[in-house]
């Protein structure tokens, strides 16, 4: 067992975090750039990549109507497979699978699915929720952070604190190797030599399910029970008391899990859940969910206790990246709909990353061996 790490093509996302937090810049545009080229952007290219990026974050002309408001969806990620799915019919070179082309795609994609994301959140509140409408136009000028919570929010009002935190979120979420569930369901369809629309579509329904993606929501619907079930959070008995049960199916949602904890590599720590964890302390006091927080802290250290009594195992387990994003989105104000959406925006460039890198050096089939 080690501490976990995170490289982001040669970078450890410490340093590339610390650069966002040490010179209070948005670093999701140029860690985007990283994934899909390699190498950190200079000033030049940063500023022409930003401007490409907020010429393409409007929609096509219609699309709203036709593709999102004339077949709304109750579940976000579904309607942005969808949209994803519709952006073929809008390109005329839809299946050609160069390199160039693919990165055109990809970065369309990056900058348009925000957009996307939150006009399905709109329509599914107006059709199904009975909410008056808002569709915002983007604003120049923004960052992609800064972009979704301007689009978002009725009044298009943010603090610069809440856009920063929610650029971390993005940073943290973008890539995470080749072998994550919905990553590898990219390296799939693309080894097929298919078109970007088909193999980001299918990464998104790869993410929407709740053992993926869809863990972030799972965490905050626990940590409500835990609060209401809990006489007093700050005692660390009575929580490991509970957890004891909730691993026992007694408790909770009966599934038998911890929400937030353990990971398939990650054994001491997950880089990310520390990162998370320690920059959204202050925002929590500031806005009333220091409670929250220190509940999640406490679920951190006193799950691998609880593993250990109940499973009898000496594997280490520790806090997951989901463990600390839910309270994040809850404190900026994020309706949970979008929690695992937001998950998906963030991934894309990481996605479109291992697709060039499948499309052009593997050029293969993947076709596993399975033992039914």
């Amino acid at each position: 067992p080690i501490p976990g790490k995170l490289i982001y093509r040669g970078i450890d996302l410490n340093d590339i975090v610390n650069e966002a937090i040490t010179k209070d810049r948005f670093l999701f545009e140029e860690v985007v750039w990283l994934l899909l080229f390699g190498t950190l952007p200079n000033k030049d290219h940063l500023e022409r990549f930003s401007r490409i990026l907020e010429s393409h974050r409007e929609l096509p002309d219609g699309f709203p109507e036709t593709m999102i408001m004339n077949a709304p969806s109750p579940n976000i990620m579904n309607k942005m497979a969808r949209s994803v799915l519709a952006m073929y019919s809008y390109d005329d070179k839809a299946d050609d699978t160069s390199l160039e082309n693919i990165i055109k795609q990809s970065i369309n994609l990056i900058a348009e699915l925000p957009t996307m994301m939150i006009y399905a959140y709109e329509t599914k509140l107006h059709v199904y929720d009975h909410k008056s409408l808002y569709f915002h136009y983007p604003i120049p000028g923004l960052s992609s952070a800064e972009h979704i919570l301007s689009i978002y929010r009725p009044d298009q009002k943010f603090t610069h604190e809440e856009a920063k935190l929610l650029d971390l979120c993005m940073v943290v979420h973008a890539d995470h190797g080749g072998g994550n569930n919905s990553t590898f369901t990219t390296r799939v369809i693309s080894s097929t030599g298919t078109d970007t629309y088909s193999s980001i579509a299918a990464s998104i329904g790869a993410l929407k399910g709740p053992k993926h993606g869809g863990a972030n929501l799972k965490v905050m619907q626990q940590l409500d029970y835990l609060m209401k079930e809990l006489n007093d959070p700050s005692d660390d008995q009575e929580v490991l008391d509970l957890l004891r049960k909730m691993l026992r199916k007694e408790a909770g949602d009966h599934s038998g899990l911890i929400y937030g904890i353990g990971h398939a590599v990650y054994t001491i720590s997950d880089p990310r859940a520390q990162i998370l964890k320690k920059q959204s302390h202050e925002l929590a006091c500031k806005k009333g969910f220091e409670k929250e927080w220190n509940l999640l802290c406490s679920i951190e250290k006193l799950a691998p206790e609880a593993f250990a009594l109940e499973k009898k195992s000496t594997r280490r387990v520790c806090a997951n990246v989901d463990l600390f994003s839910g309270l994040i989105y809850r404190m900026l104000n994020i309706a949970e709909d979008l929690y695992t959406p937001l998950f998906a925006i963030a991934r894309v460039p990481g996605w479109c990353a291992h697709r060039m890198e499948e499309v052009e050096f593997a050029d293969r089939l993947i076709r596993p061996a399975y033992r039914y």
